[in-house]
């Protein structure tokens, strides 16, 4: 699969095929292409949470009022952003860096065969501070990817409106 067919395959993933473990290398793979994102000034200000266990999914589903399909899935990955690394030119630029981490772990899970879902977090600011407290996070949560083999195939949703495009 190349970039293109990627981008135009992702879809967001709902429904879940349980009792699927992704294997380690996987896993790895798809937190290697979070941390290959672009990030202002390279200051790289994400950290990721893997929710793995039945527990910690429980957890997370009952805090985040959208994350119910987390029950299903393999795993959740907590993007958070330690807002303390970026300094000088690159302040202020941790929801754009964060963003860009989640497309690639999205696009990687995708290649590998997976379904994910992106799930915000962030501005949400009762919701984030929620978060951060009951997984003891030093970092401000972003986003939850949701991962999983997906029980569902969506119809596309993205298209290209040329109305939306001004050259100039």
């Amino acid at each position: 699969m190349n970039v293109t067919e990627a981008i135009r395959a992702r879809r967001s993933i709902r429904r879940f095929k349980s009792g699927f473990s992704l294997p380690e290398e996987h896993l790895h793979a798809i937190l290697e292409a979070g941390m290959m994102a672009p990030s202002a000034c390279n200051c790289r200000p994400w950290t990721f949470t893997v929710l793995q266990s039945e527990e910690a999914k429980q957890k997370m589903i009952a805090l985040h009022p959208y994350a119910g399909h987390l029950r299903n899935a393999s795993i959740g990955i907590l993007v958070c952003a330690d807002e303390s690394a970026e300094t000088g030119i690159a302040e202020g630029y941790f929801p754009q860096d964060c963003g860009a981490a989640v497309e690639n772990m999205l696009l990687q899970s995708l290649e590998l065969g997976y379904g994910s879902c992106w799930c915000g977090i962030y501005p949400r600011t009762e919701r984030a501070a929620q978060i951060r407290q009951a997984f003891s996070l030093s970092a401000t949560p972003i986003a939850l990817v949701i991962i999983g083999k997906a029980d569902e195939a969506p119809a596309a949703r993205g298209f290209y409106e040329k109305k939306k495009v001004t050259v100039l």
